[in-house]
C-alpha cells in the first residue's frame, strides 16, 4: 500500500470515526487473547480464553488465533498458551460446559506453489505489489523471505477458519503488546485498515494493551497509529 493512500486511508477513517463500530465481542476476545498470549501473562490469559468461549468464539477459531500467533510472539509463548487452552477445555468440559468446535479449514484450491500464493495474499492486504525476492531483507537473507511467503502468508493464512480481517486484528493486537516491534506494527496497521479494520477499533486494541501491559506500551502504539497521520 503506497503512504498516500494509506494516509488518505487514515484520514477517512478518522473522519467517520464517530460513526465507527467498536470492536465487537468476538473481536474484543480475538485481541484481548493477543495480547495476553504475546506478554505470555498464563494466568490472565486462561480467564480470558474461558470468557472467548463464553462470548461465542469457537474452539478451532481460538486454536487458530493461538497457531498464527507463533509467528509473531514465538514458539513458546505460542505452545504455553496452547497448553493453556487445552486446561481450560478440559476445566469446562469437567463443569459439563459443552464448547462449540467449529468448523474446519476448507481445503485449498489453488495449486501455484506456496511462495506465489502467499506473495498474492500479501499483495492483497498491503494494496502493493510484492517483489520476487523482497527487497532488502529478502535479497539478504532469501530463506527469511520464502518462510514469510510460504509458511506465514501461505499456510497459515490459507486456513479460512479466521478470515484476513480477524488475522490482523489478532496480529495488530499482538505487536501493539511488544517492545520492539514499531515497523511491524505499522505495516499491520495499514493491512489492517485494507480488511476493514476502522481506526475506531484499532484504539480499542490500544486500550486492551492498556489494560493488559500498562499505559506506557499503550501510548507507544497510539504513537505509531498517530505518526501515520502526518
Amino acid at each position: 500500500m503506497s503512504l498516500v493512500l494509506l494516509l488518505n486511508t487514515i484520514s477517512m477513517n478518522a473522519q467517520h470515526e464517530s460513526k465507527s463500530a467498536s470492536l465487537d465481542s468476538r473481536q474484543y476476545n480475538l485481541a484481548s487473547i493477543s495480547t495476553l498470549t504475546a506478554i505470555g501473562n498464563i494466568e490472565s490469559l486462561k480467564v480470558q480464553l474461558g470468557a472467548a468461549l463464553d462470548a461465542g468464539l469457537t474452539i478451532n477459531e481460538i486454536k487458530e488465533a493461538l497457531v498464527q500467533l507463533y509467528a509473531y510472539c514465538g514458539f513458546p509463548r505460542s505452545l504455553n498458551a496452547i497448553s493453556s487452552f487445552m486446561q481450560v477445555l478440559e476445566e469446562r468440559k469437567e463443569k459439563g460446559i459443552t464448547d462449540v468446535i467449529g468448523r474446519d479449514a476448507t481445503p485449498v484450491k489453488d495449486s501455484s506453489d506456496s511462495y506465489e500464493r502467499g506473495r498474492k495474499t500479501l499483495e492483497m492486504l498491503t494494496k502493493t505489489p510484492q517483489a520476487k525476492p523482497a527487497p532488502g531483507f529478502g535479497e539478504f537473507a532469501p530463506r527469511i523471505d520464502a518462510f514469510l511467503k510460504k509458511h506465514l502468508f501461505a499456510d497459515i493464512f490459507d486456513s479460512d477458519v479466521l478470515d484476513f480481517q480477524q488475522r490482523e486484528l489478532v496480529t495488530i493486537s499482538a505487536l501493539a503488546a511488544m517492545q520492539g516491534t514499531t515497523g511491524q506494527l505499522q505495516a499491520h496497521i495499514g493491512m489492517g485498515i485494507n480488511t476493514g479494520i476502522t481506526i475506531k477499533q484499532i484504539k480499542d486494541i490500544f486500550d486492551i494493551v492498556e489494560k493488559t501491559v500498562g499505559k506506557e506500551q499503550a501510548e507507544k502504539a497510539m504513537t505509531v497509529l498517530s505518526n501515520l497521520n502526518k
